[in-house]
């Protein structure tokens, strides 16, 4: 795995990956410390009768999992300036092994950039994007 110091770093390189059982627990953990007490992640009953069949995690749940992963790759600089473009694909849920994951793509004048996923147990991409981070 890549040094917290390290803000460049070649191309092809594979970021350690993060890996996170994902439980309703964690779902209303989540929900009461953002203040986001929508149904649709907290009422099991609720959310089986929308199009998701049931409950699903918060987006940003999910991007945080993505943003441990650049951090322990790039530490500081991520946290100071790291910029992160992505398109929710699937709903994450309840039961489900989140693995977040990246690959450097580009590496130029100081900077590095690399394109990120999450992806459930069954391989569904869940999240995909680009994640940049400069020197």
């Amino acid at each position: 795995m890549p040094s917290q110091r390290d803000v460049t770093l070649k191309t092809g390189v594979e970021l350690g990956p993060v890996v996170k059982a994902l439980t309703q627990a964690k779902i209303d953990r989540y929900a009461r410390a953002g203040g986001d007490g929508n149904p649709l992640h907290t009422d099991p009953e609720f959310a089986a009768q929308t199009q998701f069949g049931g409950t699903v995690a918060h987006g940003m749940l999910v991007l945080a999992y993505l943003s441990e992963m650049l951090t322990a790759a790039f530490g500081e600089a991520w946290l100071a300036g790291g910029r992160l473009k992505v398109r929710f694909r699937a709903p994450a849920r309840p039961g489900d092994t989140v693995t977040a994951a990246g690959r450097v793509v580009r590496s130029e004048g100081g900077g590095t950039v690399c394109e990120v996923e999450c992806r459930n147990q069954r391989g569904e991409v869940l999240v995909s994007g680009e994640a940049e981070v400069s020197a």
